[in-house]
């Protein structure tokens, strides 16, 4: 074994921390694009919402959440809507698939 690899290792232990390595899921957002509601795009509504959105490993979404609003509530429903819809790419830990949060932003513009 190389003396540099047992140096991180005990480096590793001595310190009590273990770095977990942990990747979010992902979506393109590009490609679950929403549909501009009718009553937003007569009143000119604009804005970004900031959702949450919990992946399984299978990719699917299986609870999201507003975390911060556009400023119009039909904005905000109409992208959590679409992107729930919306197959991910599943977060990772320690290279394993598994269940994790991600946020994801979506801007509504005329």
């Amino acid at each position: 074994m190389n003396k540099r690899f047992i140096g991180f290792i005990a480096a590793t232990f001595v310190s009590g921390a273990v770095v977990a390595s942990e990747v979010p899921a992902s979506v393109d957002a590009r490609k679950c694009k929403a549909e501009y509601p009718k009553a937003s795009l007569l009143n000119e509504e604009q804005g970004a919402v900031s959702m949450a959105f919990l992946v399984s490993p299978a990719g699917d979404v299986l609870d999201s959440k507003v975390e911060k609003s556009s400023g119009y509530k039909n904005l905000d429903k109409a992208a959590l809507k679409a992107l729930a819809a919306c197959k991910f790419k599943p977060g990772t830990k320690d290279g394993v698939v598994v269940q994790t949060w991600t946020k994801v932003d979506y801007v509504w513009s005329l």
